[in-house]
């Protein structure tokens, strides 16, 4: 376990800031979860859901591991409890906002001079500074839209679309885990810790990075297009007989080399031949006529027979898989993607994992994630409270 004695403090809720709080716990941290009074509002993900599935595997997935705590920071005990908490971790990890933690005393100032080597990471919708630092902000408004995130994926033409869930969420606690690493690497060399911070904005912004330096440079980028007007035809989707679709994405522009292939895995290398699609720009200017025709020859062929000869021809390729495919695919298992996790009744399941491997130090098994409150007791027990002190705490509200 690559980071067994780090102790980590989450004091956060939904799924950006629990998620960098989850990775450093499957790495071997010791994560304590600390919610208010009625707990992370993602526990209640699915209350509304008439169904009778049960279970929340959407929180279980950013949660799986930790340990649970109830504490009411607008009473004097719970606040004193979580610094206290505070005041012997290595990382704090918060997504409330600034100007409650500071109203609070648990702001990165106050706990940093209580603990000098704390590395508290903050997660915030826009930033810690600007004019709209203090909004609130989830990732479909800070990540998705306003970062133009949405605007870039939707075809021209087209209304804009929602996100997936915990989808910009997932992206910024990648960026939170690498700020975090990069903050006690840095405390290794020199005693001290430090405030590391990212919020969904930037996160987004990166993301459609390659874009947005396109515009940053030249004051304009070229929309998404609809399938019929890609700027490549083949660099495309297209559906077999039995009406499965791949994506194929051709190296070199326009095509290169494997223009001629991909012509010959349809069936069509007349296509080759063709004066209208003679050149890159060529079949770039007549785009829905060369998409047609090669949508009527891949719907003549067995999807078997498709992936047999893009394979055959080394060329760039992949099904498109539905939640379900993903699920039932061999290699995505073998890739690491998927951890195992405790169920509580003596079993496990498969559940998303950290992309990142360390092999010969992967975890075969996750425990589950805590009910609320669950570890209020042993939590406080370990900081020195005694237990007429923790009943008192209980009786008070300022526990659960």
């Amino acid at each position: 376990m690559l980071l067994r004695g780090v102790k980590v403090v989450e004091f956060a809720s939904y799924i950006a800031a629990p998620a960098a709080a989850c990775m450093l716990g499957d790495w071997g941290a010791d994560v304590i979860k600390v919610e208010r009074p009625g707990g992370d509002a993602m526990r209640a993900a699915f209350a509304d859901v008439k169904s009778e599935l049960k279970g929340n595997p959407t929180f279980d997935m950013d949660n799986r591991g930790k340990r649970a705590v109830v504490l009411d920071i607008g009473k004097p005990e719970g606040r004193d409890a979580l610094a206290k908490l505070a005041a012997d971790a290595d990382v704090f990890i918060t997504n409330v906002r600034a100007g409650a933690l500071k109203r609070a005393g648990l702001d990165a100032d106050t706990l940093r001079a209580a603990n000098p080597r704390l590395v508290y990471a903050m997660v915030t919708g826009y930033g810690l500074e600007g004019p709209d630092a203090h909004k609130p902000g989830f990732d479909v408004t800070a990540f998705w839209a306003r970062s133009g995130v949405a605007s870039m994926t939707t075809p021209k033409g087209m209304d804009p679309f929602m996100i997936r869930s915990g989808f910009g969420d997932h992206i910024t606690a990648l960026s939170t885990v690498a700020a975090i690493m990069a903050g006690l690497f840095d405390r290794e060399r020199t005693g001290q810790g430090r405030l590391v911070a990212t919020s969904l904005l930037a996160s987004g912004v990166y993301t459609m990075g390659s874009d947005l330096s396109v515009q940053l440079k030249f004051g304009r980028v070229a929309s998404m297009r609809t399938r019929d007007q890609s700027i490549n035809p083949i660099g495309n989707m297209f559906k077999s007989a039995e009406g499965r679709w791949f994506l194929h994405n051709p190296r070199g522009g326009g095509g290169g080399g494997d223009w001629i292939k991909f012509c010959d895995v349809a069936g069509r290398p007349d296509l080759a031949e063709d004066e209208r699609f003679a050149t890159g720009k060529d079949r770039r200017a007549n785009s829905p006529a060369l998409i047609a025709e090669l949508d009527v020859a891949f719907a003549e062929l067995p999807y078997e027979e498709i992936a047999r000869r893009l394979d055959a021809a080394d060329l760039v390729w992949s099904p498109l898989q539905t939640p379900a495919d993903v699920a039932a695919d061999p290699q995505v298992a073998a890739s690491g993607a998927l951890v195992q996790v405790e169920d509580g009744e003596g079993g496990s399941y498969p559940s998303p994992a950290a992309p990142m491997r360390f092999p010969g130090a992967d975890v075969a098994v996750r425990p589950r994630s805590p009910t609320l409150g669950e570890h209020t007791r042993q939590v406080l027990g370990e900081l020195g409270y005694d237990a007429q002190t923790i009943e008192a705490m209980f009786e008070a509200g300022a526990a659960a």
